[in-house]
């Protein structure tokens, strides 16, 4: 499967629409979200998707990682 070869790759599954190398790949997760967002995707292919670590929402998760990271400065730095 291309997604789960482009992981193995990449260390992550969020392919951008703007990769001009896995252009299709990147328009076919782009779609994958979107049907998830509409209810639209089977509860199968949402399991396939969550099993190997599939980001949803890309910008709730790269906020998630930023806040993240803010938390371990402040806990390293106390401020």
């Amino acid at each position: 499967n291309q997604l789960c070869a482009f992981k193995a790759q990449n260390g992550h599954s969020n392919v951008s629409t703007h990769d001009t190398r896995n252009k299709s790949l990147g328009s076919w997760v782009s779609q994958q979200r979107m049907f998830y967002k509409k209810n639209a995707l089977s509860s199968d292919r949402i399991q396939q998707l969550n099993s190997i670590g599939f980001i949803w929402d890309p910008l709730e998760h790269a906020w998630n990682e930023k806040f993240n990271q803010l938390c371990a400065f402040k806990t390293q730095n106390g401020h």
